[in-house]
């Protein structure tokens, strides 16, 4: 069965039946890939290491959107100083290499220049298999950098390369995304709280 599977007539019963499909996606996260992806990215903003993320359409945006909660949001009250860098917004470069090479080759030319061992790449994909994705991935894992990747519907590709594979359950792009969010925003929030002074931590807004 899919969602949404049948007509539905207003808005309400709509989303009525979204928020409790979010709700079952949001649980099908595994526990434990969640507390190693919160570890990776907690040991790779301590040693100083690069962590390069990227993605596709609303997943581009998540991408794009981490780098404000990962830079700015995680270093505040901590130690921490995130370097997060999005391979997907860098238009004049996309562009080129899309123009001049193949779209397929956009965030692996620019891991290439960029990106050391040690180093980390995070990939936000709701069908996984996006070749640009694909290629990323298993150049970065053929020159030492640890993967993590949030994906979708049956994972593709990118689920079985990924160190961590933080799977979203789910065949409805918003639900995938949705929940690709949240998980960003907790593992900043969580990296940040746990690096926090406790008497802090009710004082501040997350």
């Amino acid at each position: 069965m899919t969602f949404p599977d049948d007509k539905f007539t207003t808005a309400t019963a709509y989303a009525e039946a979204y928020f409790k499909a979010l709700a079952v996606a949001a649980g099908s996260v595994d526990r434990a890939k969640l507390d190693a992806g919160a570890m990776l990215l907690a040991a790779a903003y301590q040693r100083g290491a690069r962590v390069y993320v990227c993605g596709n359409g609303g997943s581009a945006a998540i991408s794009n959107h981490m780098i404000c909660d990962h830079l700015k949001s995680t270093r505040t009250d901590t130690d921490l100083l995130p370097r997060v860098i999005s391979l997907a917004t860098t238009m004049e470069t996309l562009t080129a290499v899309a123009n001049d090479l193949s779209y397929d080759e956009v965030f692996v030319y620019q891991l290439r220049s960029l990106a050391e061992a040690g180093d980390v790449l995070v990939m936000i994909s709701s069908s996984g298999d996006s070749e640009n994705i694909v290629r990323a991935c298993a150049w970065a894992k053929e020159n030492g950098l640890q993967t993590l990747a949030m994906t979708g519907f049956d994972g593709g590709r990118a689920a079985q390369l990924a160190d961590i594979n933080l799977h979203v359950a789910a065949d409805n792009y918003g639900v995938i995304e949705d929940v690709h969010q949240s998980l960003m925003h907790i593992l900043s929030q969580f990296i940040r709280q746990d690096r926090m002074a406790p008497a802090l931590i009710k004082d501040r807004k997350f």
